[in-house]
C-alpha cells in the first residue's frame, strides 16, 4: 500500500490559497465593493452626475426628492445627487493624501527608532506621551487653526499629528521581528543597517500597518467632513459631503435631505473602507 492511499480525502485535496478565501467572504466583497463604486465616481463624476453640480436654478429651490431630482435640491436650486456624486472626487482624495504621508513618515521613524533603541527611542516615547496625551481631532483643529482653513492645510495638520500612530505601531513590529533568528542572521552576515531594515524588517512588520491605514482612511474621511462641517477643511463652492450636511443643517426640519444624502455617502464609504481593513486582517495574518 502506497503512502498517498494512506491519506484522507481532506489531506490529499489542494489547499486553497489565501486569496482564494479571501475571495468567498461576502464582508470583503462587499468592501472592495463599495470602495471600487467609490473611486469610480471619484475619478470620473461627470460620467454619473445628472446635471452640472454648480448649475444654479432658482425655479427649482429645495425640491424634494423626484424622479427629475432623485436626491432633491439644494437652496439655491443645485442638483443635489450631482453635488454628491461630485464630492466623492474630494473626500476620497482625504482618504488618501490625508493618511498616505502620516503612514509613510510614520513607518520610517517607527522602523528606525524599533532598530535602533537607546536615546531615539526615548524621544520619541516622550513624543508619543505628548501627542495621546491630547485627542485627536483637536490637536487636527488647533493645527489648522494655526495654518488657516483649506484641504493642503488640512492634510498637513492630519499629517503632524496620524505619523504618530503609524510610528509607534511599526516600532512595536519591528521590535517583535527582531526577537527572530532572520533578523540576528541578518546582522551575523556583516548586512548594512538600511539592508536589515528596509529588506527584512520592514516586508515582514508591515502587515499591521496596512490594516491599520484602510481603517484610518474610513476616519480621515469622517475627520475631513467634520472640519468641512466646521469650515475648517474644504471650503463653499466646493461639494464636499461635510459642507453640504453644513449647507443643509438650517433647514433640516423642511428640506431634510440636505444633509441625509451626504451623510448616507459617509456611512457607505467609511464601511467599504472598514471592511476591506477586517477582511485584510484576516488574509494577511499568519497561518499556524
Amino acid at each position: 500500500m502506497t503512502d498517498a492511499t494512506l491519506l484522507s480525502p481532506e489531506a490529499t485535496r489542494p489547499q486553497k490559497s489565501r486569496w482564494q478565501i479571501a475571495l468567498r467572504k461576502p464582508g470583503f466583497m462587499i468592501g472592495v465593493a463599495i470602495i471600487a463604486v467609490s473611486a469610480l465616481l471619484a475619478i470620473a463624476p461627470g460620467l454619473f452626475a445628472p446635471y452640472d453640480p454648480n448649475f444654479i436654478d432658482y425655479n427649482a429651490v429645495r425640491q424634494p426628492p423626484s424622479w427629475a431630482h432623485p436626491f432633491g435640491t439644494d437652496m439655491l436650486g443645485r442638483d443635489s445627487l450631482s453635488r454628491v456624486i461630485s464630492a466623492y472626487s474630494v473626500n476620497m482624495q482625504m482618504a488618501v493624501l490625508a493618511t498616505v504621508f502620516a503612514m509613510l513618515i510614520g513607518v520610517t521613524i517607527g522602523a528606525l527608532v524599533g532598530y535602533y533603541r537607546g536615546i531615539a527611542d526615548m524621544i520619541f516615547g516622550r513624543v508619543v506621551d505628548a501627542v495621546i496625551t491630547f485627542p485627536f481631532l483637536v490637536l487636527v483643529i488647533a493645527v489648522v487653526a494655526v495654518l488657516g482653513p483649506g484641504l493642503i492645510n488640512m492634510y498637513i495638520a492630519i499629517t503632524v499629528v496620524g505619523w504618530v500612530y503609524y510610528a509607534r505601531l511599526m516600532r512595536a513590529e519591528v521590535i517583535t521581528q527582531m526577537g527572530n533568528d532572520y533578523a540576528s542572521a541578518g546582522v551575523v552576515m556583516g548586512y548594512s543597517d538600511r539592508r536589515v531594515i528596509f529588506r527584512h524588517l520592514l516586508p515582514n512588520a508591515i502587515t499591521p500597518v496596512i490594516v491599520y491605514w484602510m481603517t484610518d482612511m474610513s476616519l480621515a474621511i469622517l475627520l475631513g467632513s467634520s472640519l468641512g462641517y466646521l469650515g475648517l477643511g474644504a471650503q463653499p463652492p466646493q461639494a464636499e459631503w461635510g459642507v453640504l450636511i453644513a449647507e443643509g443643517r438650517n433647514f433640516i426640519t423642511t428640506a431634510w435631505w440636505l444633509s441625509l444624502m451626504p451623510g448616507i455617502a459617509i456611512v457607505l464609504t467609511g464601511i467599504g473602507f472598514s471592511l476591506i481593513g477586517d477582511g485584510l486582517a484576516d488574509l494577511l495574518r499568519p497561518r499556524g
